[in-house]
């Protein structure tokens, strides 16, 4: 479907919410960015996952990167309050597959820089790194944290500073710090944050079928009358 069309698809569906519905949904959409994302690498606590969700819709994070490796993941709805249903969540589970390296070379192509946050050897504190670029935020497993893989091949390792005993956070509040710092920074500097017009086109339509019962229906009468006029 292309660009004009699916305007024209968000205009007829649109009718069926209210007018302070899809108000929300474009004050929403205008505050969102693909310029950080966030890679959840093992997660397997279903609150944890669920807090990060949250805090990435919070902090206008579009796109999660989901990297399966011993359990699923499966994010508590009464954590996350529905969070998941207006992100972009991307899975990697293949079996017999080395998902993190699929992940990883995957963002690498699309220009992201890979921080690995870790307490151990990092090379700079999240609030010292360059807002100059597309960054995908790296994150692991409760017990474990990330992998020797993930680690060794991010292009930064990131901390955040501690100043008690404890030598990390866990997940859900090192994801909410990072995400904060880096958002803020994001959005306060030079660099273009905001979706592209497709990009804010396709998620509009994508959020419009969600928040209408049976839009498919909706949906193959509007196409219904494409074909009528062709």
């Amino acid at each position: 479907m292309d660009l004009q069309t699916q305007r024209e698809l968000i205009a007829y569906l649109s009718q069926y919410l209210t007018e302070a519905r899809v108000a929300r949904l474009d004050e929403v959409l205008a505050k969102r960015t693909r310029q950080i994302a966030v890679v959840l690498e093992g997660i397997h606590k279903p609150h944890n996952a669920s807090a990060v969700l949250r805090s990435c819709d919070g902090f206008g994070v579009q796109d999660v990167h989901i990297i399966e490796r011993d359990t699923e993941f499966d994010p508590n709805q009464q954590v996350s309050l529905g969070a998941d249903r207006w992100l972009s969540l991307h899975r990697y589970d293949d079996y017999g597959v080395n998902n993190t390296a699929v992940c990883l070379d995957r963002l690498k192509e699309q220009g992201f820089t890979l921080l690995a946050t870790t307490p151990h050897d990092p090379t700079v504190a999240v609030d010292e790194v360059p807002i100059d670029g597309k960054i995908a935020v790296l994150f692991g497993s409760e017990l474990r944290g990330l992998s020797t893989y993930a680690l060794s091949h991010a292009d930064v390792r990131v901390k955040i500073p501690m100043y008690g005993f404890s030598e990390s956070f866990n997940i859900s509040v090192s994801a909410a710090l990072c995400l904060y710092e880096l958002s803020k920074r994001l959005r306060q500097g030079n660099q273009p944050w905001r979706l592209t017009p497709a990009d804010y086109t396709a998620l509009k339509l994508e959020w419009l079928r969600r928040s209408i019962r049976a839009y498919d229906q909706l949906e193959a009468e509007f196409v219904a009358s494409l074909d009528k006029q062709t």
